[in-house]
């Protein structure tokens, strides 16, 4: 049975807010977990389409301003205008949900923002753009490999 949108849109927000409070509290791992949750719940909600979207953005307006701006976040395709007033006004404050609220805002900008892409007219979900390569830092065995090969000071004679 599927779940109401208002069940989904209840656990959309008691994981965030549970999210928030245990990263504030130190413990990112069962952060972790409830942001989790909060992304099924999401998706769930994203599997009805725009009608599931729409019931997400019921929390434009709630209480917490965590809650408010990952909706923001999640919507920012489907609901732009709402969702970037939301988060500019978020993005005024300082920790870490206006910090979220405004790295989401340059996301978009710079068009990398990806949560939730469209969809094409047959219904499938376009395939996001390429992300740029990201460099790859070397291994400690690689890097000692490479300085093997350049000999060093203490390499030397005398060094």
């Amino acid at each position: 049975m599927v779940k109401s949108f208002e069940k989904l849109v209840e656990e959309f927000a008691y994981h965030v807010q549970a999210q928030t409070e245990q990263i504030a509290g130190g413990d990112a791992k069962i952060g972790n977990k409830h942001a989790k949750k909060a992304l099924a719940a999401f998706m769930q909600l994203r599997s009805h389409g725009d009608l599931g979207r729409d019931a997400l953005a019921a929390l434009f307006s709630h209480p917490r301003m965590d809650v408010r701006v990952m909706a923001a976040v999640f919507l920012l395709r489907h609901r732009t205008a709402e969702a970037k007033a939301v988060l500019e006004e978020a993005a005024k404050g300082q920790g870490l949900v206006p910090f979220g609220a405004s790295e989401a805002l340059k996301r978009w900008e710079e068009g990398t923002w990806a949560l939730d892409p469209a969809e094409d007219e047959s219904g499938q979900t376009e395939s996001p753009r390429p992300a740029a390569p990201i460099q790859r830092s070397r291994s400690r065995t690689e890097r000692a490999a490479v300085a093997k090969g350049r000999g060093g000071k203490r390499d030397k004679p005398g060094g």
